[in-house]
């Protein structure tokens, strides 16, 4: 993401007068550390709450992460990492323990995200019930293709709501490094390259979007029954339909289900 597209997108959230967070996620926003200091500088001259999402692969001892959080301090509000065993050998890594007490002493706060295997239960509790202080697996994405073997299928016909976003008014968007804007990863509303924010806010009709108006009528099952989608018996979880029937679309809604590299495609 260069900073003329991050200079555009923080311009255009101020004219809508309704965004207060911007947050810096990935992938991994530490591995373009000057272009992300650049932009939380801007963002937080700009009046804007400040949060960064990763996963602290460069805490590797307590006085390298105080060295690589110090520009952060006072300007971040919220700092989450992302600790488990997709990313380290041990649930909280090392890496998430020295960034989380270099944070502590420079004041800045600190949460930890940390996602459970896919057959992970509680002994002694209800079956399914998950580890405190971490959250279920989605099955979309790289998720979809590498983590469903290990996951118990589901009729398909029993996905009938998306459990996960609010459609009608999502709280949240997502901006990639081409301009387009996700209520969820890999469902874009617009392009902030030929409207501006506040335009495609203005103009966003859930109802009317092929896509997100089939799942607000019966959620991902009714991807498959209203563009009758060849599909298997079971899925892991409504995300795991919703993407395989996205994947089956693309063709019909390429300005919609986008960019390639959303979808696993590489791009050369």
């Amino acid at each position: 993401m260069t900073l003329a597209l991050i200079d555009l997108a923080l311009e255009q959230a101020r004219e809508t007068g309704t965004i207060d967070w911007i947050y810096f996620e990935g992938g991994e926003p530490f591995l373009y550390y000057p272009v992300m200091l650049k932009g939380i500088a801007k963002a937080r001259a700009m009046g804007f709450h400040v949060g960064i999402v990763t996963n602290s692969y460069w805490a590797t001892a307590e006085e390298d992460a105080l060295e690589w959080l110090r520009p952060l301090a006072g300007q971040v509000e919220d700092l989450s990492i992302s600790s488990d065993l997709f990313h380290y050998e041990d649930k909280t890594s090392q890496q998430a323990r020295n960034a989380s007490l270099a944070a502590e002493k420079l004041g800045i706060p600190i949460g930890v995200i940390s996602i459970s295997q896919p057959c992970e239960a509680v002994e002694g509790h209800q079956t399914g019930q998950l580890p405190p202080g971490t959250s279920r697996v989605m099955y979309r994405g790289r998720a979809a293709e590498k983590l469903v073997q290990d996951a118990t299928l589901q009729p398909w016909s029993q996905f009938t709501d998306c459990p996960e976003e609010d459609l009608v008014e999502p709280g949240r968007v997502h901006l990639d490094s081409l301009g387009y804007l996700h209520v969820c990863q890999g469902i874009t509303i617009g392009n902030i390259y030929q409207s501006t924010l506040k335009e495609i806010c203005a103009a966003f009709d859930p109802y009317s979007h092929p896509i997100l108006g089939a799942l607000l009528v019966g959620g991902p099952a009714e991807l498959v029954r209203r563009y009758d989608l060849p599909h298997q018996e079971g899925y892991a979880d409504a995300c795991h339909l919703c993407y395989q029937s996205r994947l089956l679309l693309r063709n019909q809604f390429a300005s919609l289900l986008t960019p390639d590299q959303m979808y696993g495609v590489n791009i050369q």
